[in-house]
């Protein structure tokens, strides 16, 4: 087999580019922004200036040092392009338009393939990082339609002390213990106020590390960053089968 250099690249085999928030909070294993969580290499990229208190506030004139970051994953080589907070569902439509390969920055994008698959009433449970800046608009930017917003059940973690001191204030200590508890309270207290709920999708790219427990607890398919990453990543990534009959 013959292999050819592409202009500029040094290194290969990166397929997934990941745009990460200039957050300062310990990324444990599963954690979007933790290498160790993949079962494949992926390629980290910080956009300068894009902090957790802008996202939350949707500022959309960090598009350009965002684009920037993107463009520069695509010239090393990557194939997709995603991010590490479902509010980057602001810059999702116009990244896609512009970069020319596939971008699915935000975990807000399975929402309507979760609605499909649960069937068209039952309740879809979204664990999110900050309930209040949940706005429509953000569901709006993933794709998601008015029809299907009506039947989500939200809970935040924006009234969890330690998750705030974590990741919003960056104090620069996260206890997994904590933090597991809480997301499967919120889930399990979703559950019990709507007992046809269907799925739960856990918003934040904090959140993968829980999935497992929230699962175990409610009995329900749980959708995340990593459920999204690992979708796409096999899309882009074909592997060939081997076997027999």
């Amino acid at each position: 087999m013959k292999y050819f250099v592409r202009p500029g690249q040094v290194s290969y085999g990166e397929s997934i580019g990941i745009l990460l928030l200039e957050n300062y909070a310990p990324f444990i294993p599963g954690d979007t922004a933790n290498a160790t969580t993949y079962g494949y290499p992926v390629r980290f990229r910080r956009v300068p200036g894009l902090s957790v208190e802008r996202i939350f506030n949707h500022d959309a004139s960090m598009y350009e040092a965002l684009k920037a970051a993107a463009m520069e994953l695509k010239r090393e080589g990557v194939r997709a392009i995603t991010g590490d907070c479902g509010f980057m569902a602001l810059f999702q439509q116009q990244l896609a338009k512009e970069l020319g390969i596939p971008v699915f920055l935000s975990s807000l994008l399975q929402l309507p393939f979760m609605g499909l698959i649960v069937g068209p009433k039952k309740p879809i449970g979204v664990v999110t990082a900050n309930k209040t800046a949940l706005i429509p608009e953000v569901f709006s930017w993933a794709g998601v339609s008015e029809e299907l917003r009506d039947r989500l059940v939200v809970k935040g973690l924006e009234d969890d002390q330690h998750f705030v001191d974590a990741v919003f204030t960056e104090n620069g200590m996260l206890d997994s213990e904590i933090v597991e508890s809480a997301v499967v309270k919120r889930a399990v207290d979703m559950q019990k106020e709507h007992h046809d709920l269907g799925a739960i999708l856990l918003e934040c790219s904090m959140l993968p590390p829980y999935g497992a427990a929230v699962a175990e607890a409610t009995g329900l398919p749980v959708f995340d960053y990593v459920t999204m990453i690992d979708y796409v990543h096999a899309t882009v990534v074909k592997r060939r089968f081997h076997g027999h009959m």
